[in-house]
């Protein structure tokens, strides 16, 4: 037989199997992109970022599955919804097993994808909601998520806490408004010994600020913190995204994220994709962009009811274009 008549096919079935069998790898993360995202893009347009207010948002691992928070117009209160990819696209979300009596919001899941932390006003005891947020969480089981549970002390207090993220061994950052410390608001981290949240330091200088630090996210190997600042003299507008790192047990200054990311407007509640390539953040509050040209009210009601109507929605970026190492 000739070789080279034969090695042909070969490899043309090699290439053919090596590509299939990176197929899937490369269709794990439904939200990755072939081309770069070099500049901000709203994620999800139409099914998760839509006329509504969009925000507060957690990946499963294998990002197949979003939760997120739909918001009154006021910001008075919120349902955590959540949608699932398959055939191609995203399912019409739908309210989430635990949420949709009581305000909710901020969803976090932990690395290992047996516990969902969230922020409620549901009541702790009795019937009435609570004025305040608390955290509580809910366990994955073999039908799905169990019931709320509600974290004692000394994570909740009786003032707003809030925002959770959870590190690989169980870490817990928050935020808390409590009125032991000075500010109004201030990035906590809570170990997990023993199964117990059984104490909470506020994260040092470098973190917080005399002005509002809030929505901390952290990486699963705790290195690496994004968050919120309001009003800090660096910023670009209000509610401006900020980074440190963990180096050698020691946090660093925290850094704006640049006028790529922050804007005059809000920017918050950022996480890096759990494929660790891109960062996803909120983004809005009256950024509508009309066109400059005379337009119809066909098309003034197609922007309105667009996601591209001011109102809260989630942003994509490949993460070396926000500027954060990893």
């Amino acid at each position: 037989m000739d070789a080279k008549r034969f090695a042909v096919p070969v490899i043309i079935a090699l290439v053919a199997a090596i590509a299939l069998g990176a197929l899937p790898q490369r269709l794990k993360h439904p939200y990755a992109s072939d081309a770069p995202i070099t500049e901000p893009a709203i994620f999800g347009e139409g099914v998760i970022s839509t006329q509504d207010f969009d925000d507060y948002f957690a990946f499963t691992q294998d990002g197949n599955t979003i939760f997120f928070t739909k918001h009154n117009v006021d910001f008075s209160g919120g349902t955590i919804v959540v949608s699932h990819f398959g055939e191609g696209k995203w399912t019409t979300p739908e309210v989430a097993p635990f949420s949709g009596q009581y305000e909710d919001g901020e969803p976090c899941i932990s690395p290992d994808g047996k516990r969902l932390f969230f922020k409620s006003h549901r009541p702790v005891t009795g019937q009435t909601p609570r004025r305040d947020a608390d955290i509580w969480f809910v366990e994955k089981t073999s039908s799905g998520w169990g019931a709320p549970q509600h974290l004692d002390a000394p994570i909740n207090t009786d003032a707003y806490d809030w925002h959770p993220s959870v590190t690989k061994d169980g870490t817990l950052y928050f935020v808390s408004a409590r009125k032991a410390e000075k500010r109004e608001n201030n990035i906590y981290r809570a170990p997990l010994i023993d199964g117990k949240y059984a104490s909470v330091q506020m994260l040092p200088e470098e973190v917080n600020s005399d002005y509002n630090d809030m929505h901390p996210w952290i990486s699963d190997d705790e290195k690496v913190l994004l968050f919120v600042s309001d009003n800090r003299p660096e910023s670009f507008g209000r509610d401006d995204l900020h980074v440190s790192y963990n180096r050698n047990g020691k946090w660093t200054p925290a850094k704006n994220l640049g006028p790529k990311i922050n804007t005059r407007l809000y920017e918050y509640s950022a996480k890096i994709s759990p494929d660790g390539k891109y960062l996803f953040y909120c983004h809005g509050f009256g950024d509508v962009r009309l066109p400059d040209k005379k337009i119809s009210a066909e098309e003034l009601n197609k922007i309105f009811n667009s996601a591209r109507n001011g109102f809260a929605n989630i942003y994509q970026i490949d993460l070396a274009a926000a500027g954060i190492e990893r």
